[in-house]
């Protein structure tokens, strides 16, 4: 196979819009579920497909937005107006937003984990296949990805976790670089002698 100079440049930039930066237009329908489908192409050890989707569009996402601005008052009541602003919109910053809720369970031969990867995978795999799309993504947990008192709100079922919150969407914000770790701090070399 030849390497693929588009996705070597294309991994080569790869970078996470912020959620507070993007605005309409997004995807329809249509595009999301070619998005979905691209996305789905993960590992997936057993075929198991241990994850599954949700997605939030159009009114509803102000409507949840209200919903977890009273979960969140409940925990901290002398939320800043700054704050309840944020909680307000949690789901309104960007035109969709995807869960990647993983449905890892015990099976007699794919170790739990497996499965929990495979849904991390999925979010990673949704981002790239978002931007694929042309649309900027960034993938989000937030506090009410591990607060149960929300999956009802949410559409999440019981024994489920929420791997993270996919945001898709439009920018005028320029990607920006961060710093990236250096591979002498996270590579351990065994084997294999000289370059």
């Amino acid at each position: 196979m030849k390497t693929d100079i588009k996705l070597v440049d294309y991994l080569a930039v790869r970078r996470s819009i912020p959620a507070f930066q993007m605005a309409e237009p997004g995807p329809d329908k249509a595009e999301i579920e070619e998005i979905l489908r691209l996305a789905s192409r993960v590992p997936d050890h057993g075929k198991l497909a241990p994850w599954r989707f949700i997605v939030y569009r159009g009114e509803e996402r102000a409507k949840i937005g209200e919903e977890l601005l009273k979960l969140a008052l409940e925990a901290k009541p002398d939320l800043s107006g700054e704050m309840i602003q944020v909680e307000r919109t949690r789901f309104t910053r960007a035109p969709v937003v995807i869960a990647v809720v993983s449905t890892a369970g015990p099976h007699f031969k794919i170790p739990e984990w497996e499965q929990l990867m495979s849904a991390g995978a999925l979010c990673l795999n949704l981002l790239i296949s978002a931007n694929a799309h042309g649309w900027v993504s960034n993938w989000l947990t937030e506090w009410f990805a591990y607060d149960e008192r929300a999956y009802p709100l949410l559409g999440v079922q019981p024994g489920e976790k929420v791997a993270g919150f996919i945001h898709i969407g439009s920018s005028e914000f320029p990607p920006i670089e961060r710093p990236r770790p250096e591979l002498a701090e996270t590579v351990t070399w065994v084997g294999g002698e000289g370059a």
